[in-house]
């Protein structure tokens, strides 16, 4: 059985984009090891097929590991629906909001150097939020009233999305509006910017709400600033590289772009799917002037598993070892007042629930019972707004990562529905 075990996951892990056979097949003796029912994964074939054949999404590919090892890794539909190849399953996907957590483990290898800590005021590294300032209503011309803020916002809270910061993902309240207008996402660089967020107002004061933010985007400003490299440098050099997550970056060089998915929205005037041009104009072949923590990642299914792998390792993956184990822990220790509740799921606008809290850049299930879901507690997890989701389930020693290339979430609630095919398909969690 080892020997058989050892030989299809050595099949599954040299697969290339070309590769004749069905991963399942060659994984099947893997799930049945690592206590999945390969007849019940064959579910994940007819809810993927059906979001292909109904014209949901384009293409996907999903990725299930357990100890280690693969137990689904397939690709479904199209990558380019003009060109109409398949989707392959080392196709490169646009991660958006994926890029949080990566960001946070810049973070934390910052933090085990000493070079910060969790209850720093932010303003240490970035005094030009000295005078932050946090909209109280407007007045009756309809101008925001601005109020000081009662202290500055904490490392903890910046990591967590308590620090009172808004992010202008669209016109609103007046501090997403001033977001919005001013283009906070959409800056040329890092310090651009900050001078932005400072003169702008924050939504909440520091550490009374949680609200989904431009947090992440001013960590990997500090990540620069802390480390006296650039982000997409830091990132490549003492992550990806180590790691060994080859087509992870903040641009697709133009050699690996016939592995690019072509991203899409739904038309609502046809009901089809639309191409989308990339944000802000973007050329995602050449290296972008300001590479965002928040969300200017590009990855795979298997590079983005590689590190969810390391966060099982507890911060190892194959002997490199990226973080202490208590660090880990930190991070997927919810940090957040029982009365906070996490209002996204970095897709789209959606209440987790009771039970779910907010580690280091990512949301964490502490008490899953509370939510009615299979995963195991503790597990960590957070989505991309182009269709890109994954969790981490420490007490089931299991990742997921799913990727599609739509616009607007995860096409139709694929998040839920994948895990919930995962936990019936897993008949024998103690293998």
């Amino acid at each position: 059985m080892m020997r058989r075990l050892a030989t299809a996951l050595g099949a599954v892990l040299s697969l290339t984009a070309t590769g004749a056979a069905r991963a399942q097949d060659l994984i099947a003796p893997v799930a049945d090891v690592a206590g999945f029912s390969s007849e019940r994964l064959k579910a994940f074939d007819v809810l993927l097929s059906k979001q292909v054949d109904s014209g949901e999404i384009a293409g996907a590919v999903l990725l299930l590991a357990r100890h280690g090892r693969p137990v689904l890794f397939q690709a479904y539909g199209k990558r380019d629906l003009g060109v109409g190849d398949a989707m392959p399953r080392d196709a490169i996907f646009r991660i958006r909001s994926n890029t949080k957590p990566v960001t946070g483990v810049a973070m934390m290898m910052l933090y085990e150097q000493g070079l910060w800590s969790l209850d720093d005021p932010v303003t240490r590294f970035i005094p030009e939020f000295s005078n932050l300032r946090v909209a109280n209503g407007t007045d009756p011309e309809g101008k925001p009233i601005l109020d000081p803020i009662a202290r500055a916002p904490t490392m903890r809270e910046l990591m967590t999305h308590t620090a009172g910061f808004a992010y202008g993902l669209g016109p609103g309240v007046p501090a997403e509006t001033g977001y919005y207008n001013s283009r906070v996402i959409a800056s040329a660089n890092g310090q651009e910017m900050i001078d932005k967020i400072a003169g702008l107002p924050m939504i909440y004061q520091p550490g009374s709400h949680w609200f989904y933010s431009a947090s992440v985007d001013i960590q990997g400003y500090i990540v620069e600033k802390l480390s006296g490299m650039p982000l997409a440098q830091f990132m490549d050099e003492r992550i990806f590289k180590p790691l060994g997550m080859a087509d992870t970056g903040f641009y697709v060089p133009p050699e690996k772009t016939p592995r690019l998915a072509s991203l899409y929205d739904m038309d609502p005037a046809t009901r089809l799917l639309a191409v989308q041009p990339e944000r802000d104009g973007a050329v995602i072949t050449i290296p972008p002037s300001y590479a965002s923590g928040g969300g200017g990642l590009m990855s795979t299914a298997q590079d983005y598993g590689r590190f969810c792998q390391m966060i099982l390792g507890e911060g190892a993956l194959n002997g490199v070892r990226l973080l202490k184990p208590e660090t880990v822990a930190l991070m997927r220790q919810n940090h957040l007042p029982e009365t906070f509740m996490v209002t996204s799921n970095g897709t789209r606008a959606s209440p987790l629930g009771i039970g779910v809290g907010y580690g280091l850049d990512w949301a964490v299930w502490f008490d899953p019972a509370a939510t009615g879901s299979a995963v195991g507690p503790g597990t960590v997890s957070w989505g991309g707004s182009a269709g890109t989701w994954f969790w981490i389930d420490p007490k089931n020693d299991l990742y997921f990562v799913g990727m599609i290339q739509r616009l607007g979430g995860t096409g139709g609630g694929l998040d839920g529905a994948t895990r919930a095919i995962t936990y019936q398909a897993l008949v024998d969690p103690t293998k």
